[in-house]
């Protein structure tokens, strides 16, 4: 079990799997060398790196060196009740990125973690970050007002934390059921396995830090973050999202962005690296290649 220590105590666990040319070794250092260039994979809510599975296995196999970790208060890493907001989440990430010494790094965050990515890639070091994926990401901001007409009732996200107080546990299985993944729809293939396993995810991580996450996730505005990332950046989202609804965040961050790609996916759900993961890796490869 990988694990680093950030400067307020806290573990951040995380995978970090690099690439050789013979099978896999049982061992970390078996694996090959670590000069491969590395993407950085960040989660969305309530989830951890392990949402990530098929991702990291698909670019290990292309010759990347692959990392993922758990936000504070999820997963395995520290079930923290302080911190659990945008500025601490980023800056997790950038100890993390300077205990691996990444350089050049790709950085794909999905939802939540598509925020963190904004956070992180606008204040990064030099020579850190190489390019940066948005999907199903919640900037520029989430929540309705004045100013964000388009986003959604601060009652929904009230509606968020009620549904976790109540009964997390039961919570943790209607999201996944229904407008996670789209199999609240007509037709929709439904999968108890991709049910479950996000189950397990939510349900492993702290309850303190995910209550507090859902501000963190539907209030920061990342407006001014967007503006400053100068790298090139791909925004991916499917117009059947229905936990962050395309038409006020995709179009929106990709016009704030001085160096971005809209990708748009017809009738694709909020988790569509899940569902249609061989279309979602093929276009992230063809992006990281470009």
């Amino acid at each position: 079990m990988s694990t680093m220590t950030t400067k307020d105590g806290t573990q951040i666990f995380y995978k970090d799997w690099c690439p050789k040319n013979a099978d896999w070794g049982p061992r970390a250092e078996d694996w090959g060398p670590r000069d491969a260039q590395p993407i950085v994979f960040h989660h969305g809510w309530p989830l951890s790196a392990d949402d990530w599975d098929n991702q990291m296995l698909f670019f290990l196999g292309e010759g990347y060196r692959v990392i993922a970790h758990d936000r504070r208060g999820h997963g395995r890493s520290s079930q923290t009740a302080t911190g659990n907001e945008m500025d601490t989440y980023a800056a997790d990430v950038a100890e993390l990125v300077a205990a691996l010494d990444l350089q050049n790094a790709i950085h794909v965050g999905h939802s939540t973690g598509g925020g963190e990515v904004a956070r992180y890639v606008a204040r990064a070091e030099p020579g850190r970050v190489a390019k940066a994926v948005l999907i199903g990401a919640v900037p520029p901001v989430m929540v309705k007002s004045d100013t964000n007409p388009g986003g959604l009732p601060i009652e929904v996200f009230d509606g968020f934390r009620a549904a976790l107080v109540a009964n997390r546990a039961q919570f943790y299985r209607d999201v996944p059921s229904g407008p996670f993944y789209g199999f609240n729809r007509a037709g929709a293939t439904v999968s108890e396995g991709i049910i479950g396993n996000w189950w397990r995810q939510g349900m492993i991580g702290g309850a303190k830090a995910q209550y507090d996450c859902i501000k963190a996730f539907s209030e920061t505005d990342f407006t001014e973050d967007l503006k400053a990332i100068d790298v090139p950046v791909l925004v991916m989202h499917g117009t059947d999202d229905q936990i962050v609804p395309y038409a006020d965040s995709a179009p929106l961050s990709a016009k704030l962005l001085p160096n971005a790609t809209l990708k748009t996916y017809e009738g694709y759900p909020h988790g569509m690296c899940t569902t249609h993961p061989d279309v979602i890796n093929r276009d992230l490869l063809a992006f990281i290649r470009g």
